[in-house]
């Protein structure tokens, strides 16, 4: 039995805290902060209930397997997981609607082709198809198996364009996708908004997060009743049964030991003996350095307590894009970042009567916008948010306005108080290709007894990655 220490108690340090304890190590969890999930806050207020972080999950069956490994009881019996039908309606920068179905690539296919014209939906359906080559590459070695030592063969981008003629050549990154295969800016607007969530540039991200839409509209899109704060409790219940150690308000100053772990040491002077750290946290913990001052995008949030209740009719997730799609780049990644006027906004409005009093609703409206630092955007500056959220509800969601009880903003600035996530970024997934930038830290350090999780480890960032990573550290660490 070793003595492990779970720096954070995000989903990653959660997850993996439950499968080590599972399998007889005696492990203590240390969060700086007083409660547990991390990125998957929730924020309550008069009866209204409201996800600060993720608010849907693709391949629920990462959980499945966390809750079939560590216990008697099945995810399902844990919480209530529904998928989203449809997947996602969208208002398109020319103003044209189309509404996606869940997991059914045929009626996607003919619901862009009744909205964008004939041949449409088959070009989006042959990029999944691609995607799917993408996703059967890497399936392995950037989501259940740790890092190679040599990860050079995931510098290369696994997409395979279509052929059309012998001097056909593949298109240049994601952007190219868009360009050369979609030939459409409604089309190329869908695929930009799987980048710009995980705060990507599409002009520089790889080929290969085509997979991404591909996983999305082929295993479904869930969500989870009570909001996705519910699978948090959930895998928090898990680690009371299986007697992990939860000490919350307790800040690891650093990790001691040379070539070796021996513990960590707290900020009120305190130690704790390890054999094993496992770090789910930011990285300046385990003494690897912070990230430089440009880091990726945030997210910005505007959570609506609405008075009424919510039509039936309405969908559970409206993306409205952006209408100029340079202008939203440039605010996001040029050298001076800025905010866009009209972005890219998603629209959430679950059928969930718990989220709200009887009669009311809760909506949460969320952008992707320039992080808390060297962002070009002072997020505490006096009146910044409240009028940029003015800005976002008159453009994404003008019909709500009249019916707003009140509302509460989170910025970047608040994510990064909140969770400790520098400059309060989105952690994007692991992707191949672009000479491995894309890559995230490996979960086995080169320090012995060091070992990484979360959205800055491998496989990266989103709910079903970070439970991978949990997966694949657990495996790395092994058994007494």
């Amino acid at each position: 039995m070793a003595r492990i220490v779970v720096i954070g108690a995000g989903m990653g340090g959660l997850a993996a805290a439950a499968r080590l304890a599972t399998v007889g190590h005696q492990v203590t969890v240390c969060e700086a902060g007083p409660t547990h999930g991390g990125m998957v806050g929730r924020y309550e207020r008069d009866g209204f209930g409201f996800d600060t972080g993720p608010t849907l999950l693709t391949l629920p069956a990462v959980y499945r397997d966390l809750m079939l490994k560590t216990g008697r009881t099945r995810l399902e019996d844990e919480v209530e997981l529904l998928p989203v039908e449809p997947a996602s309606a969208h208002r398109l920068p020319d103003g044209t609607g189309v509404v996606l179905a869940n997991a059914s690539r045929a009626k996607v296919i003919e619901a862009l082709d009744a909205a964008l014209g004939a041949g449409a939906g088959v070009r989006w359906g042959d990029l999944l198809e691609r995607g799917r080559g993408v996703w059967e590459a890497t399936r392995r070695p950037l989501l259940e198996e740790p890092l190679p030592d040599d990860p050079s063969a995931l510098h290369r981008d696994p997409y395979q364009p279509a052929r059309r003629g012998v001097f056909a050549r593949p298109p240049r990154g994601y952007a190219g996708v868009g360009s050369r295969e979609l030939r459409h800016p409604g089309l190329v607007a869908l695929l930009d908004e799987y980048a710009l969530r995980f705060g990507l540039d599409p002009r520089t991200a790889p080929a290969s997060l085509t997979v991404v839409p591909y996983m999305e509209q082929s295993f479904g899109v869930w969500y989870v009743t009570g909001g996705m704060r519910a699978l948090a409790d959930a895998v928090l219940r898990r680690c009371e049964q299986r007697r992990v150690a939860l000490r919350f308000d307790t800040r690891v100053e650093r990790v001691l030991g040379g070539e070796r772990v021996s513990g960590v040491r707290l900020a009120d002077g305190g130690e704790l003996a390890a054999d094993v750290v496992v770090c789910d946290a930011a990285p300046r913990v385990v003494g690897l350095g912070e990230p430089g001052s440009r880091l990726a995008p945030g997210r910005f949030s505007v959570l609506l307590a609405l008075r009424g209740e919510r039509a039936a009719e309405v969908p559970h997730r409206t993306v409205v894009h952006a209408v100029d799609r340079r202008e939203e780049l440039d605010a996001l990644f040029s050298d001076r970042p800025g905010l866009c006027a009209r972005p890219t906004v998603q629209v959430l409005r679950p059928a969930d009567a718990t989220l709200a009093p009887a009669g009311h609703e809760a909506a949460v409206l969320t952008v992707t916008v320039p992080g808390s630092r060297g962002g070009g955007v002072d997020w505490d500056a006096p009146g910044v948010a409240e009028a940029y959220a003015d800005a976002v509800l008159a453009y994404a969601a003008p019909e709500l306005r009249e019916r707003v009880l009140w509302r509460e903003v989170r910025t970047p600035a608040d994510t990064e108080r909140q969770t400790g996530a520098p400059g309060g970024s989105v952690p994007a997934p692991a992707l191949a290709g672009a000479d491995g930038r894309f890559l995230r830290a490996a979960n086995r350090t080169t320090v012995a007894g060091l070992y990484l999780v979360g959205g800055a480890a491998h496989p990266g960032g989103g709910l079903a990655r970070v439970g991978m990573s949990a997966a694949v550290t657990a495996e790395l660490i092994g058994t007494p």
